[in-house]
């Protein structure tokens, strides 16, 4: 079976039996290559139901959370967007897909220069990659219309609820190191929203406004 042919029963058995809605989401994600942004080694496992390992301890997400994550955002084309995580580029690339412009940040230079240079193979030009803290956000470019997270955080970071625009949604894992609750922020004209999704496992959200790194560092 090859590659495209594996995408799209991802796409039937994953997503859409599991009440992935949202026909552009279903869309991107029957478009994108994930194979390209898993290691070579680990390529004919790229549609499985779970998350993958692509070096210095973090993961690609499992494909139903890419696209439960997405679909929160409610995008129609004309978005700008910042992501938090760049992991290997796939969330990035869905996110291109969908929205006009794509701001990701990650933290670990050698994934953010590899998922830049990936996404520019790939034909992308409405992604900006920068290797900086991300629980500070990008505010050079505030205010977003989503922000996305990739990583579990502590708590909601009001640094990240500050860049978006009025009406705009936070999508963000938070709990403890081992588990979290995916939580949706929108912002309103005076305060904010929020609710509950489902849980969910993420590598920790590291930086100034999620856990901190010299903690990891014992840990390790």
């Amino acid at each position: 079976m090859n590659f495209a042919q594996q995408r799209q029963i991802m796409v039937q058995t994953q997503l859409i039996r599991r009440g992935i809605t949202d026909t552009r989401v279903l869309a991107a994600m029957g478009k994108v290559p994930r194979e390209k942004f898993v290691p070579i080694e680990l390529q004919k496992s790229a549609y499985e139901d779970c998350p993958l390992s692509i070096g210095e301890g973090q993961t690609i997400s499992q494909p139903y959370m890419v696209a439960i994550m997405t679909q929160c955002l409610e995008l129609h084309g004309t978005e700008k967007i910042l992501e938090i995580g760049t992991g290997s580029g796939y969330q990035t690339a869905i996110l291109a897909e969908l929205a006009q412009s794509v701001i990701s940040i990650e933290r670990i230079a050698t994934l953010a220069d590899q998922a830049r240079a990936r996404l520019a193979e790939l034909g992308y030009t409405n992604i900006t990659v920068i290797c900086a803290d991300g629980t500070l956000g990008y505010p050079a470019e505030q205010p977003y219309a989503g922000i996305i997270v990739t990583a579990g955080a502590p708590k909601i970071p009001q640094t990240l609820i500050d860049q978006l625009q009025p009406g705009g949604k936070l999508v963000i894992p938070v709990g403890n190191r081992f588990s979290q609750t995916l939580t949706v922020v929108e912002k309103k004209v005076k305060g904010y929203k929020t609710r509950t999704v489902c849980g969910c496992v993420f590598v920790p959200l590291l930086g100034q406004e999620g856990w901190h790194l010299e903690a990891e560092n014992l840990d390790d």
